[in-house]
């Protein structure tokens, strides 16, 4: 099996692709490629993602055929495909950080920014950074599989996708109000928070998608 993670000049792809390596088996090669041909090779693909929306949209697009090869391996061929971070939030249809950007427009939603409060109503600190609990809107979906509902993953974040159909969360935190953690759909899927920093959980979540059948 290849799994290519996109190399776009995203800060934290050296993370993702050792921590895919640390659960993958013998037959399976993880590859990081900044090349389209690659990504239609790929019988699985991770977009990371780190910064802002439109720097990482633009990154992306820098990259001589990449959308095209992502849409027709993704969209088309259906082939498993995980987001993190700001890789999760480039499959809305757009982001409106700093500026507004078209998204890859693969999952009904905007990015938009966080303005977590207190029981209180006082502000909490943005960016959100630090561990926190997930609770799981499809416990039995197979991404989730040996993680238990109340697990502490990693966050470093200001923008969440806010989805159109509530169907397509997987996971929500809480910082001042919910937030989405983690989107799938069909072949499709997505992490607020960075599996790659997040230990055994994370580790835990990398595997299953290396597994998964959707």
């Amino acid at each position: 099996m290849n799994v290519v993670v996109v190399d776009y000049g995203s800060g934290n792809l050296r993370s993702a692709a050792k921590a895919l390596e640390h659960v993958a088996d013998a037959a399976t090669r993880v590859q990081v490629s900044a090349c389209a041909a690659d990504v239609r090779a790929a019988d699985r693909i991770v977009l990371p993602g780190v910064g802002a929306f439109a720097d990482c949209k633009n990154g992306l697009a820098a990259l001589p055929g990449m959308i095209d090869a992502l849409r027709e391996t993704v969209v088309e061929k259906a082939r498993p495909f995980l987001g993190i971070c700001v890789g999760m939030q480039l499959m809305a249809r757009a982001g409106h950080e700093h500026v507004t950007t078209a998204g890859l427009d693969w999952i009904g939603g905007e990015v938009v920014s966080i303005q977590p409060r207190d029981a209180t109503g006082a502000a909490l600190k943005v960016p959100h950074m630090g561990w926190n609990a997930l609770s799981f809107d499809n416990p039995q979906h197979p991404l989730l599989a040996g993680i238990d509902p109340g697990a502490e993953v990693y966050f470093v974040h200001s923008f969440q996708l806010r989805l159109d159909d509530p169907k397509d969360r997987l996971a929500a935190t809480d910082y001042g109000g919910a937030i989405t953690a983690m989107i799938a759909r069909d072949n499709m899927a997505g992490t607020q928070f960075h599996p790659e920093k997040s230990q055994r959980i994370g580790l835990a979540l990398l595997a299953n998608f290396l597994t998964w059948k959707p």
